[in-house]
């Protein structure tokens, strides 16, 4: 028979329809039965009066456990009485698709480990599915953005020949007869995409850093959003590109899962004016340090607690929640980050802080083929034509166009906007230091 999704029902009353779905809870009584059946959708009572001898329905719900899979085609019946949207199914049929072993291995208040061991448990409940149904509107959103601002999606290597950037916390995989790596950023492909005359650049893909970190916002494989344009005028493009994007996302999260976002996690959307704060790290650093942090002066570069510390300062003085940060040293960005035309110990870059929580880090790059192999140098690098370097420098030799780009944590943009505790509860499988399964 066609399947009805429980969401579906309240336009079927007085209709026969077959629901299919999880047992959610049961309570058998001597003359009642009463069995929540849950799909995707919502939850239902099936409600069964029990009859005498040869009652096969009363065996079949006597019979069920928790979780078990079935298929139930009855009357929807209007009854003010239920609580779960005032209907319920008069069965008259239930078919055991799968039956769950009794005593299931976790339940609600079992913690976070023990519940990734058992993941697709752990999503069947419905705060913990919202995380993909937001997941997809977020995806869909940015996509939207980024082909209606002329970007072309690329899916870049994820096995690559040399290290990139500096070669540290990098996975080595073995390849044939030789070493390959993990990509950690597709940073030099979406630039090898600039120089190939693709001049917007967007990607939703796996990235890796074989990072020993264990915080609540760390994973070794994680979903990055890769955005690269070129012909830039400066780097506040490309800031630009990114506000523009998350109030879309934001706008649609809102208006498709606000209100189960609230009544779930307790988090109210909040759709961010345009334009975002922006503080130069000088500034940021200046306002922290008045207000108690890092009262030595040494730091060139915000700690958590610096970020946590800025971004509340900001939202008291501005009721924003996002900041970027500009102008970081040049001692604490990467080679290739353009350095400022009117101070060059500082970088055109930028990093995007949500809630006190870094998202984003972007910047213009450096496109002039000498000053990359310059810079290069200066961090310690083999910028030679033979070194590892080598392929991504060519790119510089035959006419780079002014560009930058951004690389965004899918997972930290999920994990901020339902507030959920950890990282790990943003992703399907989570994978950290001590974790490659299940």
């Amino acid at each position: 028979m066609v399947r009805t999704l429980v969401g579906e029902l309240a336009s079927a009353v007085d209709a026969t329809v077959t629901v299919k779905g999880w047992v959610n809870t049961l309570r058998l009584q001597s003359t009642m039965q009463f069995v929540v059946v849950r799909d995707h959708t919502g939850t239902v009572q099936v409600t069964h009066r029990r009859g005498g001898d040869g009652d096969r329905l009363d065996e079949i719900l006597r019979g069920l456990t928790p979780e078990s899979a079935v298929e139930v085609t009855g009357k929807v019946v209007a009854n003010p009485v239920v609580k779960l949207g005032g209907l319920e199914i008069v069965p008259e049929r239930v078919e055991v698709v799968s039956a769950a072993e009794p005593g299931l291995p976790i339940t609600a208040e079992t913690g976070p480990e023990q519940r990734l061991n058992w993941r697709f448990l752990d999503l069947r409940r419905p705060e913990r599915r919202l995380v993909f149904e937001v997941q997809t509107t977020v995806e869909q959103a940015m996509r939207e953005v980024a082909a209606e601002e002329g970007c072309i999606e690329l899916h870049t290597p994820k096995l690559m020949g040399t290290a990139s950037e500096s070669g540290a916390e990098v996975f080595e995989v073995g390849y044939f007869e030789r070493t390959a790596y993990l990509a950690q950023s597709p940073q030099f492909y979406k630039q090898m995409a600039i120089a190939a005359g693709i001049d917007r650049v967007f990607e939703i893909g796996p990235v890796f850093r074989a990072e020993p970190s264990f915080t609540s916002r760390h994973a070794t494989e994680f979903t990055g959003v890769d955005v690269e344009l070129a012909w830039i005028d400066s780097v506040e493009d490309v800031m630009s590109f990114e506000e523009r994007m998350l109030h879309r996302v934001l706008e649609r999260v809102a208006e498709r899962h606000g209100e189960q976002i609230e009544r779930h996690w307790g988090t109210r959307v909040v759709v961010p004016e345009l334009p975002f704060p922006r503080l130069t790290m000088a500034e940021a650093t200046a306002k922290l340090r008045a207000a108690g942090w890092d009262r030595e002066g040494v730091r060139e570069d915000l700690d958590p607690e610096g970020e946590r510390l800025l971004s509340a300062l900001v939202a008291e003085e501005t009721g924003h929640e996002f900041v970027f940060l500009t102008r970081f040293p040049a001692s604490v960005r990467p080679f290739y980050h353009l350095r400022a035309a009117d101070d060059p110990t500082v970088t055109d870059s930028f990093d995007l802080l949500w809630k006190g929580v870094e998202i984003t880090t972007g910047a213009q790059r450096e496109h002039r083929h000498e000053r990359l192999v310059a810079q290069a140098r200066e961090k310690g690098m083999d910028a030679s034509p033979e070194g590892p370097l080598g392929r991504y420098l060519d790119c510089f030799r035959y006419g780079m166009p002014p560009h930058g780009g951004l690389g965004l944590g899918l997972g930290r943009v999920l994990m901020l906007a339902l507030g959920l505790p950890s990282i790990r509860d943003a992703v399907f499988l989570f994978r950290g230091p001590n974790r490659l399964e299940p």
